[in-house]
Formats: structure tokens, C-alpha cells, sequence
């Protein structure tokens, strides 16, 4: 990450900045400038970057939370700390020497920190030598987590709230990496239970109709188009062979032949939008290998299952939950919560992820508690399991509503929807709004090539780049030692602080699982680099102007590298011309 020479371990600025100012309050609670106040009214110090640039590169209203317990004005306390700061600064072997220039008290009783020009400048060669690398933090410290999102039950084709999903899924991951964790994505492949075998029953109907047969799709099975299509492929392949065979063989052979092709078109789905998985996990293999009979067991010597009108219960109750929760059926049947609670004991225990991350639809909220619960009961901290719940969507055309599929005849289908505006659409949208809030996608938005569209307007910003790259490489400027120290314009400045905002956020994205944050930034990175290009010009022929244009082209290129890398983390394309 960019950093000054002063912090060999790559600490973000932000943490020194804030080590400052905690040293400062210290210093002046001991020297007596501030009145003592009790352990626990002290609260931690943050900082945060101010809107305005007059009032510094970073902020902290540390002075207006201590007022109360103080009890003394804000800008006093304020005035306090920012003496205390220009003490420390002048002190030896303090590590915000050569990066914190100064420190002054804001109005209402803000301390504001202002960081040297020349290290802001000089970020411009760490920026460029960092490369793909740039934006890399260590906040994840190599722990292991595993990330587990899509897993759609293979029995249709994924669509557009499959796709949010997918997309939130790898958006997250991919930031996780990017901040030092040893990332494990995972599609939960459900091809145990009720529904697999629903979808077996509507296949084996569609298939023996092609060969005279008068079998009906069951009245809860599958009826989309796509289950024919199945059925006609298999056809195509296997003759009527299968027609021969016992019901419950031939239903048993075509859910096996169905699922592995349902898997591959969802396979294909997801590699057409960008999303790669480590492994796919078969909820089967937990009832083959006995996971379940073994957590089962467990959970029966805690006296934590009860039966009860035939069906056996967790019973989280007793945990403090609202009611019991079925893990098998009249019948013996297990539940999805019972291969779920196997499931996420082989994610901690078997394999001994030290986080997981469950990416799931708005109709599993309700299911939260009772993992929680569950895994606490199997001696597993619950905090080593976060969830991210996706909302619905909503696809529009302008102002018009879209509702049916060309295909399935009910829902738009994530292929549908990757044809018609393209992978980066898809990637740049989904990823925009925060997981929790329902979303509306204006399809002809992001189909529109212009500024309007926040696609077009980030990835038109790295191709302007590349353009001027591409013309001093035709011109034979070599830009490799020009003096970053002369970019003192307010518009150079502001791209220099823009560019270098990108650690933290990833950090920020890390720690709260928030990956919408990176589409908002890459935007506001893109009008910081076009308003600098409006006010300054980069590739001057003029006689006298070759320092200048060296030190700016330095500057278009560390751009390039932070938005090619806001790209990347986001699975978007990077485009050198548009």
C-alpha cells in the first residue's frame, strides 16, 4: 500500500494519523490542558476525510464527544489536542514525522490534520511501483474464510436474483483477498431432498412424453420450458433406453443425468458473469461420509433434539430462540436445516475456516437465528458466522417495468439479462447498492454510452487515460524521471488524495463487508482525474513545458493504475479505447 518511509510496515495513514491524535489527547490529559475524565467516558479516537479539502485531508470530532464528560467547549478541547499534535510533531521518532504537516481546531470543535505536500507528491512513484499491487492491505492477516454464495438449488436456471447474489458474492471475496485473507469461494450444490427429487419427477414426465407416454409434471414440479430442452437433450442422447427401465430407475438415472447438466448451465452462467468458484459442495456428500449422523449425534447428547409428533426437533428454545426448528420429517426425511447444520460444522470443524460468510436471498433472514443458535450449541463461536442478505430486484426499461422471460415464462433469466447489457453492467450494478436494500435495474441505463450511465462513465475514464499514454508514447516522452514534487495544482492535489483513498477504503469494505462502497469511489476517482484534465493540460509541446508534462504524465499513469485496479476488484474490463 502507499505509505511513508516512516512506516516500513505499510500501516495505513489513517491508523497513523490516528495513533497522533490519540497520543495527543494523552498528552495533554497528563500535562493537564484537558480536565481528567473516568476510563470509560474516554472514547476511542476516529477519523474520517472531511468533504472540504480546506479543512485538511483528515478530521476527528474526538473534541465534541469528550465535551460532556469534560465539561468544556469543543473548540477548547480541540485547540488542546491540535497544540499537543504540533508538540509531538517536533518530538523525535514519532511516526507521522515527514507525513502530518500540520494540525489546527475546526469549527464546531473538529481537530484537523493536514498532510505534507511533499509525501502526498510522492506517493504519486509509490503509486506506480505498486502497481496491480496497489490497494492491497493486510487486515485479514492470511485467516482463512470462506465465502459461500449462488447456491441455487440445480433444478432451473439462475436469474436476475441469482445474479445480485453472485455478483455481492464475488464482489466480497474479492475485496477480502485484496486485504490479506486466504479466500475460499463456495457454491452449496442442494442435491439432496425434496426438491431434487421434484425436479427427477417433472423431468421423467417431460422425458416419456417425447416417446408416447402420458405422464404429468407433478402439481409442485418444475414446468419451465428449460425442463423439455433437458429432456430433449437427453433424448437425443440416450434414444428411449430409458423407457424400459422401473419408474423409480428411470427417475433415479434422469436425476443424476439432470443435475450434472443443470450444474453445467449454471456453471457456464456464472463464468459468463465473471464468477469463479473454488469448490462446489454437494449437500449429499454430508449424509455420505456422516457428517450428519455424527453433529446429529452430537446435538442428541446435549438433549438438544426432541421428537414430537413424529418428526424429530432442534430444540432452540431452550437456547432462547421463539420455537423448536424440524431437522427430519414424519418419515425420517432430514430437513435443509439439518444438512445445513452439518454443513456449517465441516466449514468450522472438519475444514476449520476461521470466518465464514453466508451470501443469501431476503427469504432466508428468518433462518439466521437458528444457524446461530445451532452452531453456538456445537461449542462454535457465532460471531465466526456473518451473513449477507440480498434483496429483490427490479428490472426496468426507462420507466417501464420488466416481468416476463423470453424462456422460462415467469422470471428473467441471469443469461438474459448478461446478453442484453453485458457482463460490466451487470458487475458495476449489482455491486452499487448496498446488499440489504431492494434495488431498481434500468436495463436501458446501462446500455446507454454516456455519462448518464456510471459504466460507461468510470471505464470512458481509464480509455481517456490510456489515450494520453498512448500519444506521449507516439510523441517519444519519456516520462520515467519526471519530478512528481511540481504537482501543486489544487486539481492535481485532489486526484493525488482521491487516488490515495483506495487502501483504506478496501480496508474499510473488509472489516464491514460492504463492497457497494468500491463503485461509488471508482466514480468519484473518474471525476477527479476528468476535472484534472480539464484544468490542467497534460502533453504540452510548448518550449519549457517538458517538466511539467513529465511530472503530469507520472500522474495520468498512477490514475490508471488506481482505476484499473477499482476495475479489477469490481470483474470489470479495463478498456484502453472507446
Amino acid at each position: 500500500m502507499a505509505h511513508s518511509p516512516e512506516n516500513p510496515d505499510g500501516q495505513l495513514v489513517r491508523d497513523t494519523v490516528q495513533q497522533l491524535i490519540t497520543g495527543a489527547l494523552q498528552a495533554a490529559l497528563s500535562g493537564g490542558d484537558l480536565p481528567p475524565v473516568d476510563a470509560s467516558d474516554l472514547p476511542p479516537v476516529v477519523v474520517e476525510r472531511p468533504q472540504k479539502p480546506e479543512h485538511g485531508d483528515y478530521a476527528s470530532n474526538i473534541a465534541l464527544r469528550l465535551a460532556k464528560p469534560m465539561r468544556m467547549a469543543p473548540m477548547a478541547i480541540a485547540q488542546a489536542i491540535a497544540a499537543q499534535v504540533t508538540g509531538l510533531l517536533a518530538a523525535q521518532g514519532v511516526a507521522a514525522q515527514g507525513l502530518v504537516a500540520s494540525a489546527s481546531a475546526g469549527q464546531p470543535g473538529f481537530v484537523n490534520i493536514s498532510l505534507e505536500k511533499d509525501w502526498l507528491t510522492g506517493q504519486v512513484d509509490e503509486v506506480r511501483a505498486e502497481g496491480d499491487t496497489f490497494g492491497r492491505v493486510d487486515t485479514g492477516k492470511g485467516k482463512t474464510v470462506q465465502v459461500e454464495f449462488v447456491s441455487v438449488n440445480p433444478t432451473g436456471p439462475l436469474h436476475v436474483g441469482h445474479a445480485r447474489g453472485a455478483v455481492i458474492g464475488s464482489g466480497v471475496a474479492a475485496i477480502l483477498d485484496a486485504s490479506g485473507y486466504d479466500v475460499h469461494r463456495e457454491y452449496y450444490v442442494n442435491d439432496a431432498g425434496r426438491q431434487m427429487d421434484l425436479f427427477a419427477r417433472s423431468l421423467y414426465a417431460r422425458y416419456m412424453t417425447l416417446f408416447g407416454g402420458n405422464q404429468q409434471v407433478p402439481e409442485d414440479g418444475y414446468k419451465g420450458e428449460y425442463v423439455a430442452d433437458l429432456a430433449r437433450e437427453i433424448a437425443d442422447e440416450l434414444g428411449d433406453e430409458i423407457t424400459g427401465l422401473p419408474e423409480a430407475e428411470a427417475v433415479a438415472k434422469l436425476r443424476g443425468l439432470g443435475l450434472e447438466r443443470m450444474l453445467a448451465i449454471i456453471r457456464s452462467d456464472l463464468d459468463n458473469l465473471g464468477v469463479e468458484m473454488d469448490v462446489w459442495f454437494r449437500e449429499s456428500s454430508l449424509f455420505e461420509d456422516g457428517s450428519y449422523r455424527r453433529v446429529k449425534g452430537m446435538l442428541k447428547e446435549k438433549d438438544l433434539l426432541v421428537e414430537r409428533d413424529g418428526a424429530l426437533w432442534f430444540a432452540s428454545t431452550t437456547l432462547g430462540e421463539d420455537k423448536d426448528n424440524v431437522i427430519e420429517r414424519t418419515g425420517g426425511d432430514p430437513t435443509y436445516f439439518a444438512s445445513d447444520i452439518a454443513y456449517h460444522w465441516d466449514k468450522f470443524v472438519r475444514r476449520g475456516f476461521d470466518s465464514v460468510i453466508d451470501v443469501w436471498g431476503a427469504d432466508h433472514q428468518g433462518h439466521i437465528p437458528r444457524m446461530k443458535a445451532v452452531i453456538s450449541a456445537l461449542g462454535i463461536d457465532p460471531d465466526r458466522l456473518g451473513f449477507m442478505i440480498t434483496q429483490m430486484v427490479k428490472l426496468k426499461q426507462g420507466e417501464s417495468a420488466v416481468k416476463m422471460s423470453k424462456r422460462s415464462g415467469d422470471l428473467i433469466t441471469l443469461k438474459e439479462l448478461v446478453d442484453e447489457v453485458g457482463v460490466d453492467a451487470c458487475r458495476f450494478f449489482f455491486l452499487s447498492r448496498s446488499p440489504d436494500s431492494q434495488m431498481d435495474f434500468d436495463m436501458e441505463l446501462a446500455k446507454e454510452q454516456s455519462s448518464e450511465n456510471p459504466v460507461y462513465y468510470v471505464q470512458y475514464g481509464h480509455a481517456r487515460i490510456s489515450g494520453i499514454l498512448r500519444l506521449a508514447a507516439d510523441r517519444g516522452i519519456d516520462y520515467s524521471e519526471g519530478d512528481s514534487s511540481l504537482l501543486v495544482h489544487e486539481a492535481e492535489l485532489a486526484l493525488i488524495r482521491k487516488i490515495l483513498e483506495l487502501p483504506e477504503l478496501v480496508d474499510h469494505m473488509a472489516e464491514r463487508r460492504e463492497p457497494h462502497h468500491l463503485p461509488h469511489f471508482a466514480g468519484e476517482l473518474a471525476t477527479a482525474f476528468h476535472w484534472f484534465y480539464q484544468q490542467c493540460r497534460v502533453v504540452s509541446s510548448e518550449a519549457g513545458d517538458a517538466e511539467i508534462t513529465a511530472a503530469r504524465l507520472k500522474l495520468v499513469d498512477a490514475a490508471r493504475v488506481a482505476l484499473s485496479r477499482c476495475l479489477a476488484l469490481m470483474g470489470m474490463k479495463a478498456p484502453e479505447r472507446m
